[in-house]
């Protein structure tokens, strides 16, 4: 039967396959990247799949198991976002950020309990929780590139470019990278929240009850959606359209954990993951 302490095997056997992707990549070897990536993939859901059957409930409860779908989905979103755009530089971001969230369960490990309140049996709450954690994924990748943009920006104004043409032309496509990734997450996010109401429907018997958690989500939500509109306007600012997508990360990261440490929520918020 797998247990927590396998982790270790499948998750290192499951970076250095990702890193490898992510090095091919960088070589212009697209077959070897897109293989060692989906392979990657492949091991690490392998365990999951394992907990899954050993819990006897997909591991979506706790927050280090909710983490095990970030760690997949950061690399998935990188390999779907390379096979779209070809981006280099998103396999290893994925792999890296994929590697955070894998260190910190392995050196904070959870106790994972077969039990699952009546309310997470509910067909909705894994597609609803994969699919949200697939937003993340890709929502964290937009972010990236927003603070690269910001510190780009500042680091062109004080050493100029070579042409102002080329410097501009790839500047708009960078901008356009940034807009795509969050057009994808927001697009998951939503989705999720239908996902979510359908939960919320069958197990309390609405779809919105503006519970903690669901109140975050909204303002994460419309947050995103700021982004993108205000992206439209045509006269925004680019840097502070970055700031309103570097903002909305901070509320998402409030959605996603930062909820549990909330009095509001503790006691009231069927949410809040525990042990």
């Amino acid at each position: 039967m797998m247990t927590w302490d396998h982790f270790i095997y499948f998750a290192t056997a499951a970076v250095l396959l990702w890193a490898t992707g992510a090095w091919a990549a960088w070589k212009n070897r697209a077959r070897m990247a897109y293989a060692m990536t989906i392979l990657g993939l492949l091991v690490f859901f392998g365990f999951i799949l394992s907990m899954w059957v050993s819990l006897e409930r997909p591991p979506l409860r706790t927050m280090g198991e909710t983490r095990l779908w970030y760690s997949l989905f950061l690399p998935l979103a990188g390999i779907t976002v390379y096979s779209r755009w070809r981006y280099k530089w998103i396999l290893l971001f994925t792999t890296v950020l994929s590697l955070v969230f894998i260190c910190v369960n392995l050196f904070k490990p959870e106790i994972h309990s077969k039990t699952l309140m009546p309310a997470l049996q509910s067909a909705w709450f894994a597609p609803h929780v994969i699919v949200y954690m697939m937003a993340y994924a890709v929502l964290g990748a937009a972010t990236v590139m927003a603070l690269y943009l910001l510190v780009k920006g500042d680091r062109s104004q004080e050493t100029g470019v070579r042409s102002q043409e080329t410097g501009d032309r790839r500047r708009e496509t960078e901008y356009e990278i940034t807009d795509n990734l969050v057009y994808v997450g927001l697009a998951f996010m939503t989705i999720g929240m239908l996902f979510g109401a359908l939960w919320a429907k069958e197990a309390w018997g609405h779809y919105w009850s503006w519970d903690p958690k669901e109140t975050w989500a909204a303002i994460t939500w419309f947050a995103y959606l700021v982004y993108v509109h205000y992206r439209q306007l045509p006269t925004h600012k680019p840097k502070l359209a970055l700031w309103v997508l570097i903002v909305s990360f901070v509320l998402l990261q409030m959605c996603w954990w930062g909820i549990n440490y909330l009095p509001s929520a503790q006691g009231s918020s069927v949410h809040v993951y525990g042990d």
